[in-house]
């Protein structure tokens, strides 16, 4: 596909998608924003969802490269790659505005249509995420005798359960609306208390 046409289409739909949700999403408003026909568009995604799955793969792999690109695999502290981590996907999401509104409708779009296909991608994106994070990590700042691979669980859980719920509260909110100095404030606190409970 022509380059510039490509960035048409996924910028038109990235827009529609990230506005609507996949089962409100018009192809109708993609194409017309894209200047294309709707026969070229199902040609190159053959359908709405295999349009709405390839841009959800595009932009995780946008994520993906620039989070390994930047990443400090040097830092051997857990908390601390947690951190760096949460900081590097705000610096990406300001960076790649459009894909803001994307990622969270997608995140957290429940339709049958395409639901299962997105929690795949997400169970998949985070397996190999905590292979990422994890490598490395210095265990030798844990309490002695505890149990190291269940309290690395734990603060994955914990972790995993605050991006959902700010995820939840935010899916409404445009880009430009999100306070993320709030939102480290608060992880920073959960982040403190599990290094109390879990560090000598």
């Amino acid at each position: 596909m022509d380059p510039e046409k490509r960035e048409r289409i996924l910028n038109a739909a990235m827009k529609e998608f990230g506005q609507k949700g996949f089962k409100n999403a018009s192809t109708d408003v993609i194409v017309k924003e894209a200047a294309i026909s709707k026969g070229a568009l199902f040609h190159y995604f053959n359908n709405k969802k295999g349009l709405f799955l390839y841009l959800y793969d595009y932009c995780i792999d946008i994520f993906k490269n620039d989070m390994q690109m930047k990443f400090n695999v040097d830092e051997r502290d857990i908390f601390t790659r947690r951190r760096q981590a949460t900081l590097l996907k705000i610096e990406i999401l300001k960076k790649h505005p459009e894909m803001y509104d994307f990622l969270a409708t997608g995140y957290m779009d429940d339709s049958n249509e395409i639901k299962t296909d997105i929690l795949s991608r997400n169970t998949e994106l985070i397996a190999m995420s905590l292979v990422f994070l994890n490598e490395g990590i210095d265990t030798s700042k844990f309490k002695d005798g505890l149990d190291v691979k269940r309290a690395i669980d734990i603060i994955t859980w914990t972790i995993e359960g605050f991006t959902n719920k700010e995820m939840h509260r935010v899916k409404n909110f445009s880009l430009y609306e999100q306070n993320f100095d709030e939102v480290l404030k608060e992880l920073d606190i959960y982040l403190e208390m599990l290094k109390k409970s879990f560090y000598k």
